[in-house]
């Protein structure tokens, strides 16, 4: 499909909440291809629409390393979070900087397919913090705000972790 600009920190539509997708046009299936191919192309394990400038809740997520469990996640919720994972974090529309944040290490999402059924799914540790991580940009919250201490650029944290 096509590779889409993705908005950094300080465009106002980042700040926006979503609105929910009642359904399935060509429109939203091209986004949604478009989206994993822009997410891909920047080495990214998450996205989500307003980061290519579209106030939709859609966000797609793939944690493997092999591109192999895409995941599409259209008007997701959080309906559940337990335990605590405190690692570094960074954003696409944040580049070369990441921070460290505390989120769950365990979420359940309900949220649909590019079919629009609803469906649950669940993940640990990265997983969990990517759907925190897509939520929070669909309801117009960057990673930025949850920051403990200060951002650090990714060659510093690249550097103490060879020493």
């Amino acid at each position: 499909m096509a590779i889409r600009n993705i908005r950094m920190i300080g465009d106002d539509i980042l700040t926006k909440k979503c609105k929910v997708v009642k359904e399935m046009t060509e429109k939203n299936k091209e986004l949604i291809a478009d989206m994993f191919d822009t997410m891909y192309d920047a080495d990214g394990v998450g996205l989500a629409a307003p980061q290519v400038g579209i106030l939709k809740r859609i966000a797609v997520i793939d944690i493997t390393e092999d591109r192999s469990n895409p995941i599409v996640l259209i008007n997701p919720e959080i309906i559940s979070a337990d335990g605590e994972q405190r690692g570094s974090e960074g954003c696409l529309s944040v580049p070369d900087k990441v921070g460290i944040v505390t989120r769950p290490n365990h979420v359940k999402v309900v949220a649909q397919d590019e079919n629009l059924e609803t469906f649950e799914i669940e993940g640990d540790e990265l997983l969990a913090r990517a759907f925190c991580h897509e939520i929070d940009h669909l309801d117009g919250h960057l990673y930025v705000e949850k920051v403990e201490g200060e951002l650090m650029n990714t060659a510093d944290l690249e550097e103490e972790e060879e020493e």
